[in-house]
């Protein structure tokens, strides 16, 4: 049975949240904070930001093997449209045992019909170099018009604001 991509039901967030602690161990090493602490926090603030950030999950004998959000924004209102959203592709994830299997493209593919759902302008992603190749075979696109800032004095703020 292949996997099936959907969105995060509330019982799934904790797992969704362990994949993130995952993700973030696999690139920088075991976080100095509580796992079990992470994963509650974590689960709290998907369910608070459901409306904001749209967690997509790939599910195969009730596992969950990997997420994407869709990050909705309201942009500001034109004098022809005031109901005017982006979106933001973030976290997209897929444990390293199921990865080459297609399940980051079919996420992909499942949070960008969502946002033509939203009836989203565009929708962006900031990638990993390793996942570039999969956004372009979906349809992203480098654009000379979307710039970014790295804020330099963040790495002032704690950790807890940043």
């Amino acid at each position: 049975m292949a996997p099936e991509i959907r969105l995060a039901r509330p019982a799934e967030f904790p797992a969704v949240a362990a994949l993130r602690w995952r993700w973030v161990a696999e690139q920088d090493g075991a976080p100095e904070v509580d796992r079990t602490a992470f994963v509650r926090d974590f689960a709290a603030w998907a369910r608070a930001h459901a409306d904001t950030h749209r967690c997509l999950v790939a599910v195969h004998d009730e596992r969950v093997l990997g997420m994407a959000f869709l990050a909705l924004t309201p942009r500001v209102p034109t004098p022809h449209d005031f109901s005017r959203i982006c979106g933001d592709v973030q976290c997209v994830y897929v444990v390293p045992e199921a990865r080459d299997s297609g399940l980051g493209g079919l996420l992909i593919e499942e949070t960008l019909r969502l946002g033509a759902e939203f009836g989203l302008e565009r929708v962006t992603v900031h990638s990993s170099d390793r996942a570039i190749p999969a956004y372009l075979r979906h349809g992203f696109a480098k654009s000379e018009n979307l710039l970014q800032s790295e804020l330099r004095f963040a790495t002032d703020l704690p950790p807890n604001r940043r």
